[in-house]
């Protein structure tokens, strides 16, 4: 037993340090081999009824509440005891990570009234609405974690933007209807009403809560010979989910070789996620918090729950196959800023014991 926790446990780490080179795999590979994740988009496993709201269940779906189960499952209950002292910085990063990339997309849909496709302009504003609405990433506490941050703190903001997100996602993508030309604001409101509280109670929220109830509940010892196991279960899942809504509209983007559109939708989601890490540095300097918690809220601000924007596009979206672009750019482009701001961080330390300060 003891040599296959080694095992997985090697195995674990290796794709952890390794997930972006597997992320962009996972994506070439739905380029051009798309056949087996279009497969497990259709897998079906019917509907329920839940608070009068019928909700279709299908193998995506049972993926994502995976994740967020794994999520709810990492946290450690130490941490969560200490983040009474922190509820200041906490209620500004979850306003921050709601109004900066609100501003931000504003912007960007007065920029892109220029653009000579407007119908890619309003692919893209979709696109943006839908990673700015989203929760905060359970990946973020990984990488704060890997770069000596606040642990109590970047858990604070993926748990409260989550168990928030019924009553702040619907609200967000409201707005960015707002901003929408037509018809395009009734495809953002048809997110809108996709994205209902039972939605995301049953898919996002209750995961959450039932792995952190379980935290609770089994010892500490079995929990951590368990953890290569979810570790690499979790790596699995995100690879699976990220193949399987690339496979709806790389190949197209690939085909049609619409490179300007790739272009342009590129740069403003790097600057979507600059401007996001760039927030929560900018809000550590207004709090004068330490490094530790600046770390956490730059990730935390910068890290999206792309895997759910990503789901939700596939399930509603399917005749807009182009708005998955940008989610998907941002999806890899948050993980490179994050491992830019993780080497930043490590030079500094190595920096401060060099010179013994």
């Amino acid at each position: 037993m003891d040599s296959r926790n080694l095992t997985f446990g090697s195995l674990s780490k290796f794709i952890h340090h390794h997930l972006l080179w597997f992320l962009i795999g996972a994506y070439t590979l739905s380029a051009v081999w798309p056949t087996a994740g279009l497969w497990i988009r259709k897998v079906s496993f019917g509907d329920l009824r839940i608070l009068n709201e019928t909700l279709h269940v299908s193998l995506l779906l049972l993926l994502l509440a995976t994740l967020m189960f794994n999520a709810g499952l990492g946290v450690k209950t130490s941490h969560l005891k200490s983040l009474a002292k922190k509820t200041g910085v906490l209620l500004a990063g979850l306003t921050a990570n709601l109004i900066i990339p609100m501003s931000y997309i504003f912007l960007v849909t007065l920029i892109m009234r220029l653009w000579y496709e407007p119908e890619e302009a309003q692919h893209i504003l979709v696109g943006l609405a839908l990673v700015a609405a989203m929760p905060i990433a359970g990946a973020s506490s990984a990488w704060a974690q890997n770069s000596n941050g606040n642990l109590a703190l970047s858990l604070g903001l993926v748990l409260a933007s989550t168990v928030l997100s019924p009553v702040l996602t619907p609200v967000a993508l409201y707005t960015f209807g707002e901003m929408a030309t037509e018809e395009y604001e009734q495809v953002i409101h048809t997110l809108t009403a996709y994205g209902s509280g039972a939605f995301l109670g049953l898919w996002i929220v209750f995961p959450s809560l039932l792995g952190l109830a379980v935290r609770f509940v089994v010892p500490e010892a079995q929990l951590t010979a368990i953890m290569p196991f979810i570790k690499l279960i979790n790596a699995v899942v995100l690879l699976l989910l990220n193949y399987s809504n690339g496979s709806v509209s790389l190949p197209q983007a690939v085909a049609d070789r619409d490179y300007d559109f790739l272009a342009v939708t590129l740069a403003i989601t790097t600057g979507l996620c600059v401007t996001a890490f760039s927030a929560g540095y900018g809000l550590s300097r207004l709090f004068k918090v330490d490094d530790a918690e600046r770390v956490s809220l730059m990730y935390g601000l910068g890290m999206n729950n792309n895997g759910t924007g990503l789901v939700l596009a596939s399930l509603v979206l399917a005749a807009y196959p182009r708005v998955m672009v940008p989610i998907i750019f941002y999806n890899l482009i948050q993980h490179l800023v994050a491992g830019g701001v993780h080497e930043v961080i490590g030079r500094k330390g190595e920096e401060h014991k060099a010179t013994g300060s």
